[in-house]
């Protein structure tokens, strides 16, 4: 692809660093003996970041599909790890407890955005082709169970699938005619998840059982009011009423101590970060289709965690156990997007895109 050019993109850089340390601050406030762990994989995730952003995109063409075999072997290493609460999501690596549906999420994006630039679903002979791709890493991850990661898997292979050129109105015909599947998908779910569903629609049915895990999230989200109790004083999370308060149920935690404006501020961190990966498609600038897809797969990965870790803290959405992207504790998930911003920065260096798609 000719000589590598890199420019810097020291807004995201801010954003990313912002949001991160927002996450810190939270978690320092109902957990500190998790905060030096939480430290640690942030700055990892930013050498990482750096390292990656200067990496040459004919290495990446070349690599990805390595990296889509390396990734779905790794999932299966999931299997193999510890089962927490009848799943088995993780592995362990030393000390460090890690979660490979997150690690591998910047691969396989990666990799489906490689074989879209190569076999463009806008011609219907390929679709089999990435339908097949997609269903490996979607069914090891789904299979662990991981329904929440599973969402997300999805969510980003669609956004990319039409990115990539597959026509709209089948896209809406096949939507339309999944539906006609949920029944089977219902069969398929794990007693749990059809729980959790069932108590979303209401949550009264079971409060002390199913429902008990929504109930106290919109507790702590609504007493948090417009400015919050105040840093440390936040009853659901400290008196441990909330589950998984600083993982899958952080932004409640975070409402309840912070408030509206609290939960406010996050949200626009969030949407400027999201503006600053999506802006140069928007504005025409990417003309290559294999950095518009994955640069496609990064947007919706992340915005889709948002919805859903969101949305089921406020109710609105079934509870699934995902995380809420720089905020939540765990490590995996920082490096994964620390990984996918590194690869997207790397893309917008190629050659083709040097002098439209350099931010400034």
């Amino acid at each position: 692809m000719g000589r590598h050019h890199f420019r810097f993109d020291w807004i995201t850089v801010i954003l990313f660093f912002c949001l991160g340390l927002f996450g810190l601050f939270v978690l320092l406030t109902v957990n500190p003996g998790l905060f030096t762990q939480q430290l640690i994989y942030f700055g990892i995730g930013f050498l990482l970041l750096f390292a990656l952003s200067t990496v040459d995109p004919a290495f990446l063409w070349w690599f990805a599909p390595i990296g889509y075999i390396l990734g779905n072997l790794f999932l299966v290493l999931s299997y193999f790890g510890p089962n927490i609460r009848g799943a088995t999501r993780w592995i362990l690596i030393g000390n460090a407890q890690l979660q490979p549906s997150e690690i591998v999420k910047p691969l396989i994006i990666l990799a489906l955005a490689r074989f879209m630039a190569q076999y463009p679903p806008r011609h219907v002979r390929y679709v089999p082709i990435h339908l097949l791709l997609f269903l490996l890493p979607f069914v090891l991850v789904f299979r662990q169970p991981d329904l929440g990661s599973s969402l997300v898997y999805a969510s980003f292979w669609f956004a990319m699938l039409l990115a990539g050129g597959f026509p709209l109105g089948m896209f809406i015909a096949s939507i339309a005619g999944g539906t006609l599947l949920l029944p089977v998908l219902w069969q398929i779910l794990a007693g749990y998840q059809k729980a959790r569903i069932l108590t979303f629609l209401n949550p009264s049915l079971d409060p002390k059982g199913a429902g008990y895990n929504a109930l106290q999230a919109m507790i702590a989200v609504g007493s948090g009011q417009l400015f919050g109790r105040g840093l440390g004083r936040g009853t659901q999370s400290h008196l441990r009423f909330l589950p998984e308060f600083h993982t899958d149920f952080i932004f409640a935690t975070l409402v309840e101590e912070l408030g509206f404006l609290g939960g406010l501020l996050l949200f626009l961190g969030y949407a400027a970060l999201l503006w600053r990966i999506i802006s140069p498609l928007i504005r025409g600038l990417v003309k290559e289709l294999f950095p518009f897809t994955y640069i496609i797969g990064v947007f919706a990965m992340l915005l889709s965690q948002i919805v859903i870790n969101t949305g089921m803290n406020m109710g609105i959405i079934p509870i699934t156990g995902i995380t809420l992207p720089l905020i939540s504790y765990g490590g995996s998930s920082i490096l994964s997007i620390a990984v996918s911003i590194g690869l997207l920065w790397a893309l917008r260096q190629d050659k083709r895109e040097t002098e439209s798609v350099a931010i400034h």
